[in-house]
């Protein structure tokens, strides 16, 4: 088999698994995102949000034709099968954590083969982001978690809990909207009503924004200052790149954050007139 893609690399990943004929409905009214779209080939990426509408986790979610797969952060796939299984109620569907069962890779590039029995689509993000990846069998990486890293913020695109807060962040402000990871026609899910409500009502104050660095990366955390005022906080970084929350009136200027200078370089795909 020979995907389109050079640079393989193996992710920290946890992949949960769900069966019974319920499992797509069931998915339907708890996630973000259009769970009826996830078939073989097309992965959907979606979030589990609290009652509230704050962010708890992201993930991807793929289709054999037989179940679905959650690819979560590894840390969160016990809290995220927990989660889940307080709604199942009568529906016929079964959850489990099969993250022993399969290795999860980000890819992108140009051409590389890999065997049948991986399940795969693109990133469905950003064509640019590559392809998403689940393998039941090791294989052989061509680039390191840190060449991803890179990769994916030089794009702009949020890694989970380490660029979103949990109970905290609202989806919108990491680009769930522009970045396809909400369904605006599917009917309702937990937490809706604040996402729908940030959107239509332009209540956006904040945004996840990329950020050329100039000087040592900060922490995570660590405060951003404009003209002495805090603007907004690190998130992740990898060398000169990083993702911030940021104000969205403190977009120009000079923002200082510890020992460095950022500088903010909005990707084409981030829509923040809206806010």
């Amino acid at each position: 088999m020979l995907w389109a893609m050079m640079y393989l690399t193996g992710l920290p990943r946890g992949v949960i698994e769900l069966s019974g004929e319920d499992r797509v409905g069931f998915l339907q009214g708890l996630v973000s995102n259009d769970v009826a779209a996830c078939a073989p080939g097309r992965a959907v990426w979606a979030a589990l949000l609290t009652p509230q509408g704050k962010y708890l986790a992201d993930f991807f979610l793929f289709s054999d034709g037989a179940r679905l797969l959650i690819d979560c952060e590894a840390g969160q796939a016990e809290d995220l099968v927990r989660r889940l299984s307080r709604y199942r109620l009568r529906a016929k569907v079964a959850l489990r954590d099969a993250s022993a069962e399969w290795q999860v890779y980000a890819a992108w590039g140009d051409a590389l083969e890999l065997p049948e029995s991986v399940i795969a689509a693109p990133d469905p993000r950003l064509p640019e982001a590559g392809w998403r990846i689940l393998s039941p069998i090791p294989l052989p990486a061509t680039a390191t978690a840190e060449d991803w890293d890179a990769h994916r913020l030089a794009l702009g695109l949020p890694d989970g809990s380490r660029d979103m807060v949990v109970e905290k962040t609202v989806l919108l402000e990491a680009g769930f909207d522009e970045l396809g990871g909400v369904s605006w026609s599917k009917g309702c899910y937990l937490g809706q009503e604040l996402t729908a409500r940030t959107k239509y009502r332009g209540l956006l104050k904040r945004r996840l924004v990329p950020v050329e660095i100039s000087g040592p990366a900060p922490a995570p955390g660590t405060p951003i200052l404009r003209d002495g005022m805090e603007a907004g906080e690190m998130r992740s970084s990898h060398g000169t790149q990083g993702l911030v929350q940021l104000r969205l009136d403190a977009l120009g200027g000079k923002l200082d954050c510890g020992g460095a200078v950022l500088t903010p370089r909005p990707p084409a795909w981030m829509r923040l007139s809206d806010g």
